[in-house]
């Protein structure tokens, strides 16, 4: 049946396991999607290395494939973001998952696929004829699973039919491992956020600088504004803290000092810098990226007293 004569379908791929393992079955079925896409997110490493490998295997393969962003509209005094972590280090607040709520995939990651989808013209044409898109969702047979599939299931959209093409084949978290290796791919792991409050006490360990000094940096930014949680981990257990600045700190995965003056500079900085982007037209006013990467770069506690173009570059 050709592309014309059915509806469109979408596979959601959020670069983990089960989406990967799904997208390459559906190659060796001949059930290529019309497209794929992938919202960007502040990913852990290990998933932002592998993310530009299965393009390039999605590409060699002739699926198409799409990275969508999550796009604010209305900044008001605050200058331009996009990414979650942008959206809290602007805001002075944690990811919701930090709160017991899901809002943060609604708004980042379904959102920016919904907006790119409802854009696409075949999507577009489908609609016009009465037809629903067909969402691709990657959720295996696995307990874990079954309980997220238990909570869609029976879900009715106007716009978007779905279907779990892993489920109907009874593949298992196992399957879509084996799947992916005998493809000659590396593993993909779990993936999430590098500051999701779901992270492992191991998959912290693991991180290397740069996102140590940002979740100390997220924490400090929204630590005026907590009341009912501690940190990125909500409450302390047995195992760990609720804060993970307080795990870094007790594992010595940076330098006390560091993280002392991180919490002292880094977010009366950044409030600088929002102040200068409020003084601004819209259109002239730096990206948050600017700063963030500034702050990377060890630059961050020297607020130019404008917007200088040099200092921090508009967004294009």
């Amino acid at each position: 049946m050709s592309a014309g004569s059915r509806a469109p379908v979408v596979a959601a791929w959020g670069a983990g396991t089960n989406s990967t393992a799904m997208i390459i079955e559906l190659v060796r079925r001949g059930e290529i999607p019309d497209m794929t896409l992938l919202a960007a997110m502040p990913e852990q490493p290990h998933t932002r290395r592998l993310i530009p490998i299965f393009r390039q295997w999605m590409d060699d393969h002739g699926v198409p494939n799409e990275i969508v962003e999550y796009q604010a509209r209305f900044f008001k005094h605050w200058p331009p973001y996009t990414s979650l972590l942008d959206a809290c280090l602007t805001n002075g607040t944690l990811p919701s998952i930090a709160f017991g709520q899901h809002s943060c995939s609604a708004r980042h990651k379904i959102s920016p696929q919904d907006k790119w989808v409802k854009a696409w013209p075949p999507a577009q044409h489908a609609w016009a004829k009465g037809r629903k898109i067909v969402r691709l969702i990657g959720y295996d047979c696995s307990v874990r699973d079954n309980q997220r599939y238990a909570h869609r299931v029976g879900h009715v959209d106007p716009l978007f039919e779905y279907r779990y093409p892993l489920r109907e084949w009874d593949f298992t978290r196992e399957d879509c491992e084996r799947l992916i290796a005998d493809e000659g791919l590396p593993p993909f792991y779990k993936s999430s956020c590098f500051f999701c409050s779901g992270m492992q006490i191991s998959e912290v360990r693991a991180l290397p600088r740069e996102e140590l000094r940002l979740i100390v940096l997220l924490e400090a930014r929204a630590a005026p504004r907590l009341r009912t949680v501690e940190g990125l981990w909500r409450k302390s257990t047995k195992k760990r803290p609720g804060s993970m600045t307080a795990f870094i700190r007790a594992e010595g995965l940076l330098d006390p000092d560091e993280i002392d003056e991180i919490i002292a500079t880094a977010p009366l900085d950044l409030l600088e810098f929002q102040r200068v982007a409020a003084a601004v037209p819209i259109e002239q006013r730096s990206h948050i990226s600017t700063w963030i990467e500034r702050f990377n770069a060890g630059r961050a506690c020297a607020s130019p007293s404008s917007n200088d173009p040099d200092e921090f570059p508009r967004a294009a």
